[in-house]
């Protein structure tokens, strides 16, 4: 028995005893539905291609137009995407648990919307949606609270144009331009509640396990997560091909599309 399918029969068991569990998901959970990851090592890697300034809010102030430019492409990708076995794994591996009286929450750092697809409910989005839009006018009540279906077709005269006066503008308010309803990094994780960062503030207390899968764990709600799971001595694991992991996770090597599925049912 090779020593990964040691860990991924433990990993079995261990879910099987467990009571919450807390599933945080990265871009490699993705990759096998031919999303590019961030920091990944294949070749479509983001940070590979394009400057971290370009996914920011001041950036977006300064440049709107050419802020558009660059998420509209990435969601044209993201757009003609399927959920692929890891997303539907960890579908079952909710039901399973909750067939048996166990809880369960996903925390996805991606936009991508693929485990809401799948069938994923038990689901916080953390870095926001692809799908939706708001408005980026502070005084509008639409800016804070609200979110919109992202139809892509009222972005056509712009991307004809390329000006920014092409850009649609709020339905609401009428004045403040539409934004991607995504976290920015000069941005954090309370400046919108639909972000549900309370929803994992009040869950992580209650988890016993913690499966992080496909993350380089290089995000603030990664941090955040390994440091309190190490304080609070709570079992924590990582599927990532990467064999690198924070001290206190327990890394298995492999593609969550391949080692998930050996876990569902548990």
């Amino acid at each position: 028995m090779s020593g990964a399918t040691a860990a991924i029969e433990e990993l079995a068991d261990a879910l099987g005893r467990a009571r919450a569990v807390l599933f945080v998901t990265g871009a490699g959970v993705s990759l096998a539905s031919g999303i590019d990851t961030f920091r990944g090592t294949d070749p479509g890697a983001v940070w590979k291609n394009d400057i971290m300034e370009k996914a920011t809010l001041g950036h977006f102030r300064r440049d709107p137009a050419d802020a558009w430019a660059w998420y509209l492409a990435r969601f044209e990708r993201v757009a003609g995407a399927e959920p692929n076995p890891a997303h539907r794994a960890l579908v079952d591996l909710e039901h399973a648990l909750a067939a048996r009286g166990a809880s369960s929450l996903l925390v996805t750092q991606n936009i991508d919307g693929l485990h809401h697809r799948a069938g994923s409910r038990a689901l916080v989005e953390i870095h926001g949606k692809a799908r939706k839009v708001r408005c980026s006018a502070p005084r509008c009540p639409e800016g804070a609270f609200g979110t919109l279906d992202f139809d892509v077709s009222a972005f056509d005269a712009f991307r004809d144009a390329g000006s920014p006066e092409q850009l649609p503008r709020c339905p609401q308010c009428g004045e403040g331009l539409l934004r991607p309803h995504v976290l920015w990094f000069d941005e954090h994780y309370q400046s919108h509640p639909d972000y549900g960062f309370e929803r994992v503030l009040a869950y992580l207390p209650t988890a016993d396990l913690v499966l992080f899968v496909g993350t380089s764990f290089s995000v603030g709600i990664t941090d955040w997560i390994v440091e309190d799971s190490r304080a609070a001595r709570r079992a924590c694991w990582s599927i990532d091909p990467s064999r690198e992991a924070p001290v206190g996770v327990r890394p298995i090597p492999g593609r969550a599309e391949e080692v998930l599925p050996a876990l569902a049912p548990v």
